[in-house]
């Protein structure tokens, strides 16, 4: 796997146009992108593998954040990404370019968004945000909801949230931090069996780890069952046909997307895609060929 481009490089390639636009349609190289969130790395690594040693292609990977990674499938510096949550988590960043990309369809389904508390969080205490304007909530939880990055879709659901059901004025603030950020906080908060909300997601590698529930969203704020499409580049279709009708029939199931972010969490994820890929040849030849086994 090679790293094409670092973020800031990608974002410069995104801003000069067209001279750097034709670059992943000229060159014969199918050109991925993937953001550093451990759902994305997992589908990414899987589609690569499969491109790579499957149907013998060359592969370049391209990490960086949303926004960058929207913009390049626009412009054509790459081919496509795996994690376009739609249709709540990232309309911001879908919205801007869906006149100019190619949204070829989901690559796992039911996944979903919200706040999230260990098991041992009693229920009847605290089973709903409406729950959190409790005083006494507000103070085991030292006011703060563990959040993720700041360009996340679910960092700007969370900030309405927090609006929505009167958060910042019951004394709490949203901690944005990052992916790990967020399970490192969720880990040190079970050791010590403490109460914590954290925001999160489905499929995430947490829940084989812990045991985690939602809490109740009343008002619906952090939207409802989401997936996650596969978006391309306008033309990508002319120049990889086979490549175009795979992702167009991957489909992983969603638990399978979250016990390989387990493993990828645990090794690392070109280990997770080539184990699914090779524990799953019969899926993964039809996905290639679209022949049934017999």
């Amino acid at each position: 796997m090679m790293q094409k481009i670092t973020s800031t490089c990608l974002a410069l390639a995104v801003a000069v146009g067209t001279a750097g636009a034709a670059q992943a349609e000229d060159n014969g190289v199918v050109e991925i992108g993937y953001f550093n969130w451990s759902d994305a790395l997992f589908t990414s690594h899987v589609v690569e593998y499969i491109v790579r040693e499957k149907m013998g292609k060359e592969v370049e990977m391209t990490k960086a954040d949303p926004a960058a990674v929207y913009q390049a499938v626009q412009s054509g510096d790459i081919d496509f990404h795996t994690d376009s949550w739609l249709p709540d988590t990232h309309s911001d960043y879908y919205d801007k370019v869906a006149q100019d990309t190619v949204s070829i369809g989901p690559i796992y389904s039911r996944a979903r968004l919200g706040w999230i508390v260990p098991d041992y969080v009693p229920e009847d205490q605290l089973g709903s945000i409406e729950d959190l304007k409790s005083e006494e909530i507000r103070e085991k939880l030292d006011g703060k909801i563990i959040g993720i990055g700041p360009g996340a879709g679910l960092t700007r659901l969370s900030k309405k949230a927090m609006d929505e059901y009167g958060l910042k004025d019951a004394g709490y603030r949203l901690v944005v931090s990052s992916g790990s950020g967020m399970t490192a906080a969720l880990q040190r908060a079970i050791k010590n069996e403490e109460w914590i909300v954290v925001t999160g997601w489905s499929p995430h590698w947490k829940f084989g780890r812990w045991d985690l529930h939602y809490l109740e969203d009343p008002k619906g704020v952090l939207g409802s069952i989401e997936r996650a499409d596969i978006l391309a580049r306008e033309g990508f279709y002319r120049e990889f046909p086979d490549v175009y009708e795979m992702l167009d029939r991957i489909s992983i199931p969603l638990d399978d997307v979250q016990a390989g972010m387990d493993v990828g969490e645990r090794e690392d994820y070109p280990t997770a895609a080539k184990q699914y890929v090779e524990n799953h040849p019969d899926l993964v030849n039809f996905w290639i060929t679209g022949e049934m086994p017999d």
